[in-house]
Protein backbone atom coordinates (compact mmCIF):
# COMPACT_ATOMS: atom_id res chain seq x y z
CA UNK A 1 0.00 0.00 0.00
CA UNK A 2 2.98 2.19 1.28
CA UNK A 3 4.90 2.95 -2.57
CA UNK A 4 8.19 3.79 -2.47
CA UNK A 5 7.14 7.03 -4.34
CA UNK A 6 4.63 7.85 -1.61
CA UNK A 7 7.25 7.32 0.83
CA UNK A 8 9.69 9.77 -1.06
CA UNK A 9 7.49 12.08 -2.12
CA UNK A 10 5.78 12.64 1.33
CA UNK A 11 9.14 12.44 2.46
CA UNK A 12 10.67 15.76 0.53
CA UNK A 13 7.28 17.27 1.27
CA UNK A 14 7.77 17.09 5.30
CA UNK A 15 11.44 17.98 5.33
CA UNK A 16 10.88 20.97 3.00
CA UNK A 17 10.65 23.93 5.29
CA UNK A 18 7.31 25.63 5.58
CA UNK A 19 5.37 27.85 8.36
CA UNK A 20 4.94 24.45 10.86
CA UNK A 21 8.63 23.47 10.49
CA UNK A 22 9.68 27.35 11.25
CA UNK A 23 7.29 27.75 13.94
CA UNK A 24 8.66 24.37 15.58
CA UNK A 25 11.69 25.48 15.13
CA UNK A 26 11.79 28.76 17.03
CA UNK A 27 9.77 27.27 19.44
CA UNK A 28 12.26 24.45 20.25
CA UNK A 29 15.43 26.81 20.03
CA UNK A 30 13.58 29.34 22.49
CA UNK A 31 11.40 27.57 24.86
CA UNK A 32 12.92 24.08 24.85
CA UNK A 33 12.62 20.19 23.46
CA UNK A 34 9.24 20.22 25.45
CA UNK A 35 7.47 23.09 23.53
CA UNK A 36 8.92 22.22 20.28
CA UNK A 37 7.11 19.05 20.63
CA UNK A 38 3.71 20.31 21.83
CA UNK A 39 4.40 22.79 18.43
CA UNK A 40 4.75 19.50 16.43
CA UNK A 41 1.98 18.00 17.69
CA UNK A 42 -0.26 20.96 17.20
CA UNK A 43 0.97 21.68 13.70
CA UNK A 44 0.51 17.84 12.60
CA UNK A 45 -3.20 18.57 14.23
CA UNK A 46 -3.40 21.22 12.49
CA UNK A 47 -3.35 19.13 9.19
CA UNK A 48 -6.20 16.78 9.76
CA UNK A 49 -8.82 19.18 8.91
CA UNK A 50 -7.76 18.94 5.56
CA UNK A 51 -6.74 15.47 5.06
CA UNK A 52 -10.02 15.05 6.08
CA UNK A 53 -11.70 17.16 3.57
CA UNK A 54 -9.59 16.07 0.97
CA UNK A 55 -10.64 12.52 1.44
CA UNK A 56 -14.35 13.58 1.78
CA UNK A 57 -14.29 15.63 -1.26
CA UNK A 58 -14.70 18.62 0.58
CA UNK A 59 -11.98 20.53 -0.20
CA UNK A 60 -13.32 20.64 -4.03
CA UNK A 61 -15.63 23.20 -2.63
CA UNK A 62 -12.88 25.22 -1.38
CA UNK A 63 -11.47 25.27 -4.83
CA UNK A 64 -14.25 26.30 -6.05
CA UNK A 65 -15.81 28.47 -3.71
CA UNK A 66 -13.80 32.03 -4.46
CA UNK A 67 -14.95 33.54 -1.53
CA UNK A 68 -14.64 30.34 0.86
CA UNK A 69 -11.10 30.34 -0.05
CA UNK A 70 -10.46 34.27 0.44
CA UNK A 71 -11.90 34.62 3.90
CA UNK A 72 -9.84 31.29 4.81
CA UNK A 73 -6.43 32.53 3.34
CA UNK A 74 -6.70 36.14 4.91
CA UNK A 75 -7.56 34.81 8.19
CA UNK A 76 -4.02 32.96 7.55
CA UNK A 77 -2.20 35.62 6.54
CA UNK A 78 -3.53 37.36 9.64
CA UNK A 79 -2.55 35.52 12.15
CA UNK A 80 0.90 35.00 10.89
CA UNK A 81 1.27 38.01 10.57
CA UNK A 82 0.03 38.54 14.17
CA UNK A 83 2.73 35.58 15.01
CA UNK A 84 5.16 38.23 13.56
CA UNK A 85 4.48 40.94 15.22
CA UNK A 86 4.15 39.78 18.92
CA UNK A 87 7.34 38.14 18.23
CA UNK A 88 9.06 41.43 16.96
CA UNK A 89 6.96 43.49 20.19
CA UNK A 90 8.88 40.49 22.50
CA UNK A 91 12.61 41.11 21.05
CA UNK A 92 14.91 40.66 23.82
CA UNK A 93 12.38 39.23 26.07
CA UNK A 94 12.39 35.62 25.55
CA UNK A 95 13.53 33.38 28.18
CA UNK A 96 15.16 30.20 27.83
CA UNK A 97 12.94 27.82 29.57
CA UNK A 98 13.07 24.29 29.62
CA UNK A 99 10.27 23.78 31.83
CA UNK A 100 7.14 24.70 29.65
CA UNK A 101 3.70 24.66 32.56
CA UNK A 102 0.79 22.19 31.23
CA UNK A 103 -1.45 25.66 30.18
CA UNK A 104 1.96 26.98 28.12
CA UNK A 105 1.98 23.72 26.23
CA UNK A 106 -1.44 23.93 25.33
CA UNK A 107 -0.94 27.36 24.06
CA UNK A 108 1.75 26.47 22.16
CA UNK A 109 0.19 23.30 20.67
CA UNK A 110 -3.14 25.27 19.76
CA UNK A 111 -1.15 28.20 18.20
CA UNK A 112 0.63 25.23 15.72
CA UNK A 113 -2.93 24.18 14.90
CA UNK A 114 -4.05 27.57 14.06
CA UNK A 115 -1.37 27.86 11.74
CA UNK A 116 -2.07 25.11 9.79
CA UNK A 117 -5.56 25.13 9.64
CA UNK A 118 -5.92 28.66 8.11
CA UNK A 119 -3.69 27.99 5.25
CA UNK A 120 -6.36 26.64 2.85
CA UNK A 121 -3.86 25.48 0.56
CA UNK A 122 -3.21 22.96 2.40
CA UNK A 123 -6.54 21.22 1.55
CA UNK A 124 -5.96 21.36 -2.14
CA UNK A 125 -2.58 20.05 -2.23
CA UNK A 126 -3.91 17.22 -0.58
CA UNK A 127 -6.81 16.94 -2.99
CA UNK A 128 -4.17 16.81 -5.50
CA UNK A 129 -1.56 14.82 -4.10
CA UNK A 130 -3.30 12.09 -2.08
CA UNK A 131 -5.71 10.53 -5.37
CA UNK A 132 -1.97 10.16 -6.84
CA UNK A 133 -0.96 6.93 -4.84
CA UNK A 134 -4.61 5.38 -4.96
CA UNK A 135 -4.30 2.12 -6.28
CA UNK A 136 -6.68 2.16 -9.55
CA UNK A 137 -7.35 -1.40 -8.74
CA UNK A 138 -8.20 -0.84 -5.02
CA UNK A 139 -11.73 -2.04 -3.94
CA UNK A 140 -11.71 1.07 -1.14
CA UNK A 141 -9.56 4.18 -2.29
CA UNK A 142 -11.75 5.69 0.66
CA UNK A 143 -9.73 3.71 2.93
CA UNK A 144 -6.93 3.64 0.63
CA UNK A 145 -6.95 7.34 0.94
CA UNK A 146 -7.43 7.37 4.86
CA UNK A 147 -4.35 5.03 5.53
CA UNK A 148 -2.21 7.30 3.22
CA UNK A 149 -3.34 10.14 5.35
CA UNK A 150 -2.73 8.53 8.48
CA UNK A 151 1.24 7.41 6.87
CA UNK A 152 1.83 11.29 6.04
CA UNK A 153 0.29 12.64 9.47
CA UNK A 154 2.71 9.99 11.21
CA UNK A 155 5.75 11.47 9.05
CA UNK A 156 5.09 14.54 9.82
CA UNK A 157 5.03 14.77 13.57
CA UNK A 158 8.53 12.65 13.78
CA UNK A 159 10.42 15.01 11.06
CA UNK A 160 8.79 18.20 13.07
CA UNK A 161 9.98 16.93 16.58
CA UNK A 162 13.33 15.75 14.89
CA UNK A 163 13.40 19.65 14.00
CA UNK A 164 12.32 20.98 17.05
CA UNK A 165 14.72 18.46 18.86
CA UNK A 166 17.56 20.00 16.49
CA UNK A 167 16.64 23.58 17.03
CA UNK A 168 17.19 22.99 20.84
CA UNK A 169 20.05 21.46 21.03
CA UNK A 170 21.91 24.63 19.46
CA UNK A 171 20.21 26.61 22.21
CA UNK A 172 23.77 26.76 23.98
CA UNK A 173 25.32 28.36 21.63
CA UNK A 174 23.27 31.02 21.63
CA UNK A 175 22.22 31.43 25.58
CA UNK A 176 25.07 33.80 26.31
CA UNK A 177 24.60 35.59 23.28
CA UNK A 178 21.90 38.37 23.88
CA UNK A 179 22.87 40.01 20.95
CA UNK A 180 22.16 37.06 18.69
CA UNK A 181 18.96 36.07 20.53
CA UNK A 182 17.45 39.35 19.44
CA UNK A 183 18.79 38.97 16.14
CA UNK A 184 17.04 35.22 15.53
CA UNK A 185 14.07 36.57 16.90
CA UNK A 186 13.90 39.72 14.40
CA UNK A 187 14.72 37.03 11.98
CA UNK A 188 11.81 34.62 13.11
CA UNK A 189 9.26 37.42 13.05
CA UNK A 190 10.13 38.78 9.46
CA UNK A 191 10.02 35.23 8.23
CA UNK A 192 6.25 34.78 9.75
CA UNK A 193 5.92 38.17 8.60
CA UNK A 194 7.04 37.21 4.98
CA UNK A 195 5.09 33.68 4.92
CA UNK A 196 1.72 35.96 5.70
CA UNK A 197 2.05 38.14 3.32
CA UNK A 198 2.65 35.93 0.57
CA UNK A 199 -0.06 33.72 2.00
CA UNK A 200 -2.15 37.25 1.43
CA UNK A 201 -1.00 37.46 -2.04
CA UNK A 202 -1.95 33.83 -3.24
CA UNK A 203 -4.40 33.21 -5.83
CA UNK A 204 -6.50 30.60 -5.81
Amino acid sequence: MFSTEFLLTSLVVVLIPGTGVIYTVSTGLFLGWRASIAAAFGCTAGIVPHLTASILGLSAILHMSALAFQVVKFAGAAYLLYLAWSMWRETGGFEFNSSCSQNGLRQIATRGFLINILNPKLSIFFLAFLPLFVSPNTSSPLFQMFILSIAFMAMTLIIFILYGVSANGVRRHVVNSPRLIVWLQRSFAAIFAALGAKLAMTEQ
